[in-house]
């Protein structure tokens, strides 16, 4: 045999095996499963694009299907545990919604705490990484953060003062917006967010506490007529609570160079930006569709803030009492820590 042939036949080996191995790095889609809609700022400008970038840095090893407005089944409070059970590799969902299960990080939703969402989504990924092991045992966090802060949405009469409460029934996230409610004087209705607009619809209630985020997406602003914003400058009303997460055995199962392609795209660097997302484009999107349709747009005194922030106080000791009654020691340093890391992403941000 010559030795032409005999360089081809290596050459072919060669190629042959580099196919196989090619071939072993087999594609992982991942099941990607929330609630709202495939149009909404969550999918189309951070989850998406956060995906892409992925998919792009694997080579296309791994890719995602999306199922958004849970359309693998089930109820919004279900996420949690279906990431933990492996019916979908990733949710995006608001702890809130399983009621005394999250005590921890319903820190940060607690009312008046802070004024930016990217500053209060690096401090609840610092918290939770100091604090929150044993909240979140069984699934692997890829963000934590909030959408941008909570305002009111009433139909045809505004909230410009608490004596306006009364007698208005307003739609609740959580056992914090629950209470807050409360104590301002409204009947509190708890719900998830896909069921507002035909609660709106029928009058089961009369207004809704939530974020600018979800007015494009539930065309909340065709359904209300006025919008009540807190004092300029001032604290927002109270910050949702949102996390990303990730089935740990799907995550554990990737290989090495695949995990480290997430996990630096993870982490505080997607909460970040994800604060700052909903910090700049929610309120913009909201404000231009309140606009387009006639709808008033109106803002709290100084005055009247400082009146709610102080009905809001006995909030605090509640929060604490809770997560001691839970096994977490002195909830009043958790509270306060809290509170200290969002001022140093405040202050980060304004140098």
């Amino acid at each position: 045999m010559s030795k032409l042939p005999k360089a081809l036949l290596a050459l072919a080996c060669v190629s042959c095996l580099s196919l196989s191995a090619y071939a072993q790095e087999a594609v992982v889609t991942l099941k990607v499963h929330h609630f709202l809609p495939a149009h909404s700022l969550t999918q189309a400008n951070l989850l998406k694009p956060w995906a892409d970038e992925i998919t792009e840095a694997s080579d296309g090893r791994i890719q995602f299907q999306f199922y958004p407005s849970m359309q693998l089944g089930g109820t919004p409070p279900q996420l949690v545990d279906q990431v933990r059970d492996g019916v979908a590799d990733i949710v995006w969902t608001l702890p809130g919604y399983n009621s005394g299960r999250f005590p921890l990080i319903s820190v940060f939703e607690q009312p008046f705490m802070s004024r930016s969402a990217k500053a209060t989504s690096q401090a609840m990924w610092e918290f939770v990484a100091k604090h929150g092991e044993k909240e979140f045992t069984g699934m692997h966090l890829l963000a934590t953060h909030t959408t941008d802060g909570a305002l009111i949405h009433t139909g045809k009469k505004p909230i410009n003062k608490m004596a306006d409460f009364r007698g208005k029934k307003i739609r609740a996230a959580n056992r914090t917006s629950t209470k807050l409610i409360s104590l301002l004087g409204g009947t509190p209705v708890a719900m998830p967010v896909p069921q507002i607009p035909e609660a709106l619809s029928k009058g089961v209630v009369d207004g809704a506490i939530v974020p600018w985020d979800v007015v494009p997406a539930l065309k909340l602003h065709e359904l209300v007529g006025h919008h009540t914003e807190m004092a300029e400058g001032k604290p927002a009303l109270m910050y949702t609570v949102m996390i990303l997460a990730m089935n740990p055995a799907t995550y554990e199962g990737l290989p090495d160079d695949l995990r480290k392609i997430i996990d630096e795209r993870s982490g505080a660097v997607l909460s970040r930006r994800a604060g700052q997302l909903f910090d700049e484009i929610a309120v913009q999107n909201g404000h231009r569709l309140a606009e387009s349709r006639g709808n008033k747009i109106h803002q709290l005194s100084e005055d009247e803030q400082q009146k709610w922030m102080k009905v809001a106080e006995r909030l605090d000791q509640d929060w604490i009492k809770e997560v001691e009654g839970k096994g977490y020691a002195n909830g009043a340093a958790l509270l306060e820590d809290a509170r200290q890391l969002i001022q140093q992403h405040s202050d980060t941000a304004t140098h």
